[in-house]
């Protein structure tokens, strides 16, 4: 087996400067808020550095941004990482704080070849803008420490792994203080030196413990790592150094986050027609926002155009510390039917929901009504208005199948006062409403009048002609 490990040197660090639009040093301050533990080059370019005290460093960047490390929020985004790399690779192993693992050595001739899996990696951790020190070995712990150690190459080779292991200092292969003073004073300063030791030697002067992580090193013991799974959601938090209190400020950090979301849909072949957007106050409680579509969509910029229409209706109750984006609703893809002769889609349907959405966005849900078919053949009462509907495959018939009706239909039948001069068609005979006690029983026709109108005409046996709608 061949393993990939990742390591995320400044994860924290990396997320949250892709939330930012402005370029400024960050550092990420441990939970005492004592020592940088995580500088960004920008601080870093000015003296600041991993370890130095905050006041010393705000001395040397008065300006300096600062977000405190959260054990729960750490673990939240390497699940995240873990989510685009399961795309790549189906067994993937957590390893907190800042690791993610997978086997590759069995995927090697999907890709063709380790280079074109490692180059597809690379590239997705750059798109990311995330930084990662990649690591290989024939082992989990091997290809750990080397991608730690920063060692990591693009090979496979045996020999190639087993000499940087040899070559690497006991401190990095992670041994407690104790076992590296005990090994020292053995004369032992390297990796290679101690995998030299007998086994039974190794246990005796240290402890079975020293022993079975050696041995899990060179793989004579077994190390089995339970695969991840993602869960059946999607999740995605932005957090902010500085308060937002306009919401235009919101949609930089929501754009990357739906893109993300439009990939992991297609990824799934699926699509959603519920969000649900937390916004995060200080000292308030959460504003959540629900955005709905009128039917499955995927598309960030749709997406996109719908929350900007939300916050025109609905501004800031007050600043924004962090946002959350999720989605529990997935809905199956189905293919677009219809395409011109360059290949391209023609949607019709897809158009549809897009505009019923943006009109619900800007006016409400309840503002828009939906005419639907009634099983009735009277006209006016084969027909009701309901809310809008949230289906992929809209009910109806071809209009092949269904005899001409006018668009304009009058709310109730109008005499008819003039003879008409043409007639184009009829008569359709409509006979009921025996069962509720509005029986009809007309004639319609299609008829022109002397104002050049085409009207809908009918005839009742019983009353006399009407006009019931026109035509355009």
């Amino acid at each position: 087996m061949l393993w990939l490990y990742l390591h995320f040197p400044h994860l924290l660090l990396d997320h949250i400067r892709r939330t930012r639009e402005e370029v400024g040093a960050l550092v990420i301050v441990e939970g005492s808020g004592q020592k940088v533990i995580q500088a960004c080059p920008e601080a870093r370019d000015q003296g600041v550095h991993a370890g130095m005290r905050l006041k010393t460093a705000l001395s040397l960047v008065p300006e300096l941004g600062t977000v405190r490390a959260d054990q729960q929020q750490e673990a939240r985004i390497l699940e995240d990482q873990a989510r685009w790399l399961y795309r790549y690779a189906a067994h993937i192993v957590l390893v907190p704080p800042d690791g993610l693992m997978a086997e590759i050595g069995s995927l090697k001739r999907l890709y063709g070849g380790l280079p074109a899996a490692w180059q597809t990696v690379e590239q997705a951790l750059d798109e990311r803008q995330l930084t990662a020190w990649p690591g290989l070995g024939h082992t989990p712990l091997a290809a750990r420490l080397i991608a730690r150690a920063g060692k990591g190459e693009c090979t496979d080779d045996k020999g190639h792994i087993q000499r940087t292991l040899d070559q690497m200092p006991l401190l990095a292969v992670e041994f407690d203080a104790r076992t590296c003073t005990r090994l020292q004073r053995l004369g032992l300063n390297t990796l290679g030196e101690v995998f030299a030791l007998p086994a039974a030697e190794l246990a005796r002067r240290l402890s079975p413990e020293t022993l079975a992580r050696v041995q899990k090193i060179q793989g004579t013991r077994p190390d089995p790592q339970a695969p991840w799974q993602p869960p059946h959601q999607f999740r995605q938090q932005a957090d902010f150094v500085q308060e937002i209190e306009q919401s235009q400020g919101l949609l930089f950090p929501l754009q990357r986050i739906l893109a993300e979301l439009e990939e992991d849909l297609c990824w799934r072949q699926q699509e959603t027609d519920s969000l649900l957007l937390v916004l995060r106050h200080r000292h308030e409680e959460p504003t959540r926002i629900r955005i709905r579509t009128s039917g499955p969509e995927h598309r960030a910029d749709a997406f996109l155009n719908l929350v900007r229409l939300r916050f025109e209706q609905q501004p800031l109750r007050a600043p924004v510390v962090s946002l959350q984006l999720s989605v529990k609703r997935f809905l199956g893809r189905e293919a677009a039917t219809g395409q011109d002769l360059l290949g391209e889609t023609q949607d019709l349907n897809e158009a549809w929901h897009t505009l019923m959405s943006r009109l619900q966005a800007r006016l409400g849900d309840l503002a828009l009504k939906q005419l639907s078919p009634q099983a009735d053949h009277r006209p006016e009462r084969a027909w009701s208005a309901s809310g809008v509907r949230r289906n992929n495959r809209p009910a109806g018939t071809t209009a092949n199948q269904l005899p001409r009706r006018p668009l304009w239909l009058l709310q109730g039948p109008q005499p008819l006062t003039e003879a008409p001069i043409a007639w184009f068609a009829g008569p359709e005979r409509i006979s009921g409403g025996w069962w509720d006690g509005h029986r009809v029983h007309r004639d319609y026709y299609i008829a022109q009048l002397s104002s050049g109108q085409l009207a809908w005409v009918f005839r009742d046996i019983r009353e006399g002609w009407f006009v019931h709608g026109w035509f355009g």
